[in-house]
């Protein structure tokens, strides 16, 4: 799996376990609705770090929290 559809899984998986609207995150993190569009339907190829650092705040929570998942090993993803 590559980093973006990883990134985009797991925001679906925060925003179902947070009760939250992805229009709500849009508006937390400041992330732009076109934008999250392409993150979420993976025709973004380069999910940046500020990026997920935005995503992380806009769910009340570090990057480092938002990481914590077995989808972000390495041996999960296809690392280019």
């Amino acid at each position: 799996m590559s980093v973006n559809d990883a990134v985009a899984k797991r925001v679906i998986g925060l925003l179902a376990e947070k009760k939250m609207t992805q229009y709500r995150l849009e508006q937390l993190s400041g992330i732009q609705h076109g934008h999250m569009q392409w993150i979420m339907s993976g025709k973004s190829k380069t999910v940046t770090l500020s990026t997920v650092l935005r995503l992380a705040n806009g769910f009340g929570m570090t990057v480092v929290e938002f990481l914590n998942n077995d989808m972000f090993l390495y041996e999960n993803l296809d690392v280019e």
